[in-house]
């Protein structure tokens, strides 16, 4: 099946791209979830408008990619949740919490989605987060979860 997709899905594609998935993949996951629409001739005209979105959010190059990662790598992210007595959370932190601590310790605004975990953050603590802001260029984080 043909889709276009209407934001980035790792290991398939970024936004405005039209790529053929196996139908299940399509109707089941991809468009419920918003991450793509089905492909028409009239779908065209909406490729054209997601790639310039895509372009006015897109860091264009590696330069600018590493402006940012200096900055971003500069930034202390220090992270007040809830947690119980041994020092595990209620629940975990997710990536758009971590996207909400940058822009309020003053970095720049990062999309949830660029944010990568390695693993759940589910204790208190330093941990290390990657942002992807370019396919070539990573920033390390160090994030800082205390209890609130």
């Amino acid at each position: 099946m043909k889709i276009i997709l209407t934001q980035e899905v790792t290991g398939l594609g970024a936004a405005g791209d039209v790529v053929d998935v196996k139908d299940g993949y399509a109707r089941n996951y991809l468009v419920p979830r918003g991450f793509a629409i089905r492909w028409t001739k009239g779908g065209e005209k909406d490729v054209a408008q997601i790639r310039r979105a895509r372009k006015i959010h897109e860091i264009a190059t590696i330069e600018q990619a590493n402006e940012v990662k200096a900055k971003l790598e500069a930034v202390k992210v220090r992270l007040a949740v809830r947690s119980g007595d041994a020092g595990r959370l209620f629940g975990s932190v997710t990536p758009a919490d971590i996207a909400s601590a940058i822009k309020a310790a003053g970095g720049p605004d990062v999309d949830k989605r660029r944010v990568e975990l390695g693993s759940p953050i589910k204790t208190l603590g330093g941990h290390q987060v990657s942002v992807r802001l370019h396919p070539e260029v990573a920033a390390k984080l160090g994030v800082e979860v205390v209890a609130a």
